[in-house]
């Protein structure tokens, strides 16, 4: 096969299960009155977000759009709750001790509202920091975007095939994703 076919073999791929896809994308709420609200992330100027289609890596709702996109399809999509994050569960508040929450970077002091993470049974889970004790502080398990509708603007960047390692974890591998 010669570089241009190869080329175009790589160009033509399409997002499909099994496949590693790399994505950039913009993030924001869309309040009760419909308005997009500002842009609560986004990847641009960064390395894009890599995700094992198929594996429920990305919400469900991105997941079903991206199916059969290829590189340089771009998407706009607001998706309610069910196809995000879910609804907010109101018994998802624990009181845990603050010597087992882990902190991206350094905390001088711990405040309410911020995000955090345990470790638990079912491996390490994000929450939000609701009120500090000495020892303990309550949390909220539920994700921060949890209830909400969200609106994202996404550019496919590059596909390819899985390794046969990353379809066994079910996760990427290497840039952009998980690391050993």
């Amino acid at each position: 096969m010669s570089e241009a076919e190869s080329a175009k073999d790589h160009a033509e791929q399409t997002i499909t299960m099994n496949k590693v896809v790399n994505f950039h994308y913009r993030l924001a709420e869309v309040g009760e009155d419909g308005e997009r609200g500002d842009w609560r992330e986004e990847s641009h100027g960064g390395s894009p977000l890599a995700y094992l289609h198929g594996f429920h890596n990305v919400v469900v709702g991105l997941e079903k759009a991206l199916e059969g996109k290829k590189v340089g399809d771009a998407i706009e999509i607001t998706l309610q709750p069910d196809d995000a994050y879910g609804d907010r569960r109101p018994n998802s508040t624990q009181r845990v001790p603050i010597k087992h929450l882990q902190f991206p970077g350094r905390v001088k002091k711990i405040l309410p509202g911020m995000p955090a993470n345990v470790e638990t049974n079912q491996g390490k889970r994000s929450v939000v920091i609701l009120k500090v004790g000495k020892f303990n502080a309550d949390v909220d398990f539920n994700h921060p975007l949890a209830g909400k509708v969200l609106y994202y603007e996404v550019q496919v960047e590059e596909i390819r095939d899985a390794s046969a390692e990353e379809i066994a974890h079910g996760h990427v591998h290497g840039e952009g994703g998980h690391q050993h």
